[in-house]
């Protein structure tokens, strides 16, 4: 029997990336997906694609009331939420190159990396308890970031919000705990993952490998992570197979934080 199946997943941030491959896992795993973003037309294209257990909702998670209304919704028409995977995040580099660095970042881009890394990770716990409280159990999954854990000069509210995400986690699993609900909530921790968010940086051509290279240089496994990868990690969180793993961090950097790099012998 497929790991997921009888499970019904609201995924945001899902239009690409991250989110994509989740949607994407999980459905290969049985499980009837809910997929959100802000992007319409690029979420609705991605649902619709995935076939008849993909379904599609807009949802800014920044915003409370939409939140009511989306878990309210996937309740009302499948009769529970078994699973929430909170993905949807920002770097605060998406619009322009602006300073996020301790001294020049403005107070207005510390907000908007938070209003949306970590109100909308808030959110979503929230509004997933509530939905999850009457069959007593589910699983909540939060995408943290290798950020989480050190710190990042250069994107100092980035850094800040994931290490924010990190510890809401174990506050909400050991809430949920306290509340006798088998409801777990454990936080995923990638470092760098080829998804779309890398490509202005990465370029195109002959320098696209270098620039790859350099990026990864200090990864004792020398190079990036897949899409996929973090997704295999969300299906195990979101199943049966761990039902007492809760309030956990799972680290998806290719070795960096085991302490130093290595260099593979030649």
């Amino acid at each position: 029997m497929p790991r997921l199946a009888n499970k019904i997943a609201l995924i945001t941030g899902a239009a690409r990336g991250i989110g994509a491959a989740i949607a994407r896992a999980y459905l290969a795993e049985g499980a009837v997906v809910y997929l959100t973003d802000i992007n319409t037309d690029a979420g609705q294209a991605l649902a619709t694609e995935l076939g008849e257990l993909a379904n599609f909702m807009t949802l800014d998670v920044r915003d409370e009331q939409a939140w009511q209304q989306v878990t309210a919704s996937i309740v009302a028409h499948e009769g529970k939420l078994d699973i929430l995977v909170n993905n949807a995040g920002i770097t605060g580099f998406e619009e322009s190159v602006a300073a996020h660095d301790p001294e020049h970042a403005s107070l207005q881009d510390w907000r908007a990396v938070h209003a949306t890394n970590l109100d909308g990770v808030f959110l979503g716990c929230k509004y997933a308890i509530r939905a999850m409280r009457a069959q007593g159990c589910g699983a909540i999954i939060n995408m943290s970031s290798r950020s989480g854990i050190v710190g990042i000069p250069g994107a100092a509210a980035y850094a800040a919000s994931k290490a924010a995400v990190r510890n809401h986690t174990k506050s909400v699993a050991l809430y949920c705990a306290e509340q006798g609900l088998a409801i777990r909530c454990n936080s995923i921790h990638p470092a760098a993952i080829l998804t779309p968010m890398w490509e202005p940086l990465l370029g195109e051509g002959p320098e696209r490998e270098a620039n790859m290279a350099l990026y990864v240089q200090d990864t004792p496994l020398r190079r990036f992570g897949k899409p996929e990868e973090v997704a295999a990690i969300a299906v195990l969180l979101a199943s049966d197979e761990c039902l007492y793993l809760t309030g956990a961090e799972i680290n998806i950097d290719g070795g960096i934080l085991a302490g130093s790099a290595a260099t593979p012998s030649q």
